[in-house]
């Protein structure tokens, strides 16, 4: 009975266990936040260019192409009862609202987030930042703050990007393609759109980057300094991240209606 409770409560206190300790690593991070912008701002402009702007290329991609499997599915559907002028309207709310925050974040954990753990757990695992405890230079601030303030930074922004190239790759397929009306389709979306559509799609955005962010460097730093470990660091980032951004998505928007 006891190796039962065991086998059945071990999983569950591990996690328990591994969840105090992020807590008070996203703690740390935030308690030196301050000092890496007014001395270390070099580096956070670094990991923004590094996280960011080498991520812009996948996300332009992937933003046209999802708006333009929008505007056709919106199209198809809206022909049904003769208002595909309210195509603009459909692509909008949901790439703004949800597709725009949720797929940027997942896409960023893929490509930047594995990036990151990997990085700072082959740091770990070389014993690079040990070296820089003993040279009294601290790993926190020199190494995994900028890396975290990098992504903080750089999922709101590939978030606008993904929206408004989406909006445009709607507007190529449901205007150009399709036949909709150029001055329904933009008129129609402005005026269904509200500031608190927008305010929804920014809060998201902002959460989706603190909590990839944080999961990508925490796995890194917490990884087993072995190449075995820092692999399976790599595969709980995206794992961990796609969880996480889904269950928040649905808590936010549950909140917010």
């Amino acid at each position: 009975m006891t190796r039962l409770l065991r086998e059945v409560f071990s999983p569950a206190l591990e996690f328990v266990r591994n969840f105090g300790a992020m807590v008070l690593f996203f703690v740390q991070l935030l308690r030196y936040t301050p000092w890496t912008f007014v001395r270390r701002f070099g580096l956070v402009v670094g990991q923004v260019y590094n996280a960011g702007a080498l991520s812009i290329v996948i996300i332009m991609v992937c933003g046209l192409f999802v708006g333009g499997v929008l505007g056709l599915q919106a199209f198809a559907n809206l022909e049904r009862f003769n208002a595909e002028e309210a195509t603009g309207i459909l692509a909008a709310f949901a790439l703004v609202k949800e597709i725009g925050p949720v797929i940027t974040a997942l896409l960023f954990a893929g490509r930047a987030g594995t990036a990151l753990a990997s990085e700072i757990g082959l740091m770990k695992a070389t014993d690079q930042l040990s070296a820089m405890e003993m040279m009294a230079v601290n790993p926190m601030q020199r190494v995994l703050v900028p890396r975290f303030l990098g992504g903080v930074i750089s999922v709101p922004l590939l978030t606008a990007v993904f929206t408004m190239v989406g909006l445009l790759g709607a507007h190529l397929v449901a205007v150009e393609l399709l036949g909709v009306d150029v001055g329904a389709f933009w008129q129609q979306l402005q005026q269904a759109m509200d500031v608190e559509d927008v305010y929804e799609g920014i809060i998201k955005s902002i959460v989706f980057g603190v909590v990839a962010s944080l999961l990508a460097v925490w796995e890194g730093y917490s990884a087993v300094p072995t190449a075995e470990g820092v692999g399976r660091a790599t595969t709980r980032t995206v794992v961990a991240t796609a969880i996480a951004v889904l269950i928040l998505d649905f808590m936010i928007t549950a909140s917010l209606i």
